[in-house]
């Protein structure tokens, strides 16, 4: 991860809370107290964004973390995941900014994997979207790949698809492949979203690289994969759920991209607790 990135994010979100100081533990801790308090899962799953917890408390300064899982561990309601040492003011400031960020980060490895679970044996790879939190991003796909799943675009300056509204405004799509062949390197493979079995064809004649099919239902989704017979890498896309995703994958596609993973996560509820003053 880009940790220059990072730290300003992060310093960002400790000016959001703390804009000028934290006036409970300003008057109630003493500006050389030490403490110690321990990180607890409240609930199973996968942990992370232990280096981004950390991360909070170093730019705060003063407090030192022992770390008993690493990230794409398994936790257990109960268990100790941390302990940490240091400045009381610092620990008590950075708490709710750290944890933030790992109970999201956690909770979308979680449901990456719970997703990952219906594929099991299948080959198939999943992908997360661009729907993600804003300014969160870094933190949400690198919790994807936690998980276990795959990165799409990190952003629209990372690759090429060509998508409904792309088409339109040029005509059809072989003025979009075109346009893009004549415009962007040739080492960025070109991706095409298509509709009906009709575009799948526009989309083989131009020659594009991975085709993707939007909002298909099974039996189309399996005509689509015939007619496309190796000649693409094939993407599945939209509303896809925990219920469908198997029989999605049993259409033959490689790729199936799932929005939920960042935009309809549950946090993987933790807390710190037992602080004592050393």
């Amino acid at each position: 991860m880009n940790w220059l990135i990072i730290d300003n994010i992060i310093r960002d979100s400790i000016k959001e809370d703390v804009p000028q100081n934290d006036i409970t533990t300003e008057y109630i801790v003493g500006d050389e107290s030490k403490c110690s308090a321990d990180l607890f899962a409240k609930e199973d799953g996968v942990i992370a964004g232990l280096l981004v917890f950390e991360r909070v408390f170093k730019i705060l300064g003063d407090v030192n973390i022992e770390f008993f899982k690493r990230d794409g561990d398994i936790v257990i309601k109960g268990e100790c995941i941390a302990k940490l040492s240091g400045n009381t003011k610092h620990i008590l400031i950075g708490e709710r900014t750290a944890l933030n960020y790992l109970q999201r980060m956690s909770g979308i490895a979680t449901l990456t994997k719970t997703y990952l679970d219906k594929l099991v044996g299948t080959g198939v790879k999943i992908l997360d979207t661009r729907k993600t939190t804003p300014n969160m991003r870094i933190f949400e796909k690198y919790a994807v790949k936690i998980g276990g799943g795959c990165n799409h675009r990190y952003n629209l300056s990372d690759g090429v698809l060509i998508k409904e509204n792309h088409i339109s405004a040029a005509g059809g799509i072989k003025e979009a492949v075109n346009i893009i062949r004549k415009n962007v390197s040739f080492v960025k493979k070109i991706e095409v979203e298509v509709e009906s079995l009709e575009q799948i064809n526009e989309a083989l004649e131009a020659g594009v690289d991975i085709i993707m099919l939007d909002n298909m239902d099974s039996k189309t989704m399996i005509k689509a994969v015939e007619i496309i017979n190796k000649k693409a890498l094939i993407e599945a896309s939209g509303n896809i759920t925990l219920d469908n995703i198997g029989e999605v994958a049993s259409c033959g596609v490689d790729y199936i991209s799932v929005g939920a993973l960042t935009h309809s996560f549950t946090v993987l509820d933790m807390s710190m607790k037992n602080l004592v003053n050393n």
